[in-house]
C-alpha cells in the first residue's frame, strides 16, 4: 500500500491511502458528469427561451461562454490536473526530508 499526500488552499498536509485517493478521483468525476449534464440542460433551456421569444440578439451565448469557461477548468482539474509537490520518499518521510533533498551531515 502506497500513501499519498495532498494539500488544501491552507497548505495543511493530508495523507491519503491508494483506496481512499482512487476513491477520491472516482467522486471527483461523478461531480464533473453532474456538472455537465446541469450545463447541457440548463444552457439548451435558455436557447429554446431565446427562440420561443422571438430569436432576436442571441444573449445566451453569456452564459454559454461564462458557464463553459467554469466547466473547463472543472475538466482540467478532474482529468488533466497534476501535483505540483515532488512525490514524498516514503522511506525519508519521516525524517522529514523530500527525495530531491541531500543529506546533511
Amino acid at each position: 500500500m502506497s500513501l499519498h499526500t495532498t494539500a488544501d488552499a491552507g497548505g495543511d498536509a493530508e495523507v491519503l491511502t491508494d483506496r481512499e485517493a482512487a476513491r477520491r478521483r472516482v467522486q471527483a468525476r461523478r461531480d464533473f458528469g453532474g456538472h455537465l449534464v446541469a450545463y447541457v440542460v440548463i444552457n439548451t433551456f435558455l436557447v429554446l427561451v431565446w427562440a420561443v421569444t422571438g430569436a432576436g440578439y442571441f444573449w445566451p451565448v453569456w452564459v454559454i461562454a461564462g458557464w463553459g469557461i467554469g466547466l473547463v477548468l472543472h475538466a482540467w482539474d478532474v482529468f488533466l490536473r497534476r501535483a505540483v509537490t515532488p512525490v514524498i520518499d516514503p522511506r525519508t518521510a519521516a525524517a522529514g526530508r523530500r527525495w530531491w533533498r541531500p543529506r546533511r551531515g
